[in-house]
């Protein structure tokens, strides 16, 4: 009895495993979520110190979502987080793969007077020192070239995040170079 039961088990799990493995590439588990099905594309991330480059020992936690449209011409964005250590000076997307850190390409904001972006770039919102802050972001929001990564428009940006060539991450007077990041990765 055992012994039937046992099989029958492995049967179902292979039928689950051809099934997964015979799926098509950019089939999504969920509507609105992917670029495999006309909606827009979610990516989010948690944010901690662990992830940090180089590392920072933090108990502050925090979540970035991106909600890229169907088109690529815009990035919908909520950033919250708590329990920073010291205060926080900006926020952004960097360009760089896990364990780098890399060079920014998009403010998600900043609490820096006079804001510190190049002047073609339109300034960012105010960082609260926790909660919740909100944008959108377009081409006019890349900061160009970054580290020899051609970054002009935010097709670039869009496909660094897909491949997990970019990280989101909040700045302190504590950890100036980041109390808490996460690597993004797209669908």
């Amino acid at each position: 009895m055992r012994r039937k039961a046992l099989i029958c088990a492995l049967y179902a799990l292979s039928l689950v495993t051809a099934g997964w493995l015979l799926a098509p590439a950019g089939a999504e588990a969920a509507p609105g979520k992917g670029k495999g099905n006309n909606g827009p594309e979610t990516v989010s991330v948690e944010l901690t110190a662990d992830n940090e480059v180089p590392i920072a020992i933090s108990n502050a936690s925090g979540e970035l979502v991106l909600t890229i449209d169907p088109a690529g011409t815009s990035i919908g964005y909520e950033l919250t987080y708590e329990g920073l250590e010291g205060n926080v000076t900006q926020a952004h997307i960097h360009i760089g793969q896990k364990n780098v850190a890399g060079g920014i390409v998009l403010w998600l904001c900043q609490t820096t007077t006079p804001f510190v972006a190049p002047a073609t770039v339109p300034a960012a919102p105010t960082c609260p020192s926790s909660g919740t802050v909100t944008g959108t972001l377009t081409n006019a929001n890349i900061v160009p070239n970054v580290q020899a990564v051609n970054t002009d428009s935010l097709a670039d940006v869009i496909d660094a995040i897909r491949r997990g060539k970019a990280y989101g991450n909040v700045h302190t007077t504590v950890s100036a170079g980041g109390e808490i990041r996460g690597q993004l990765h797209g669908h």
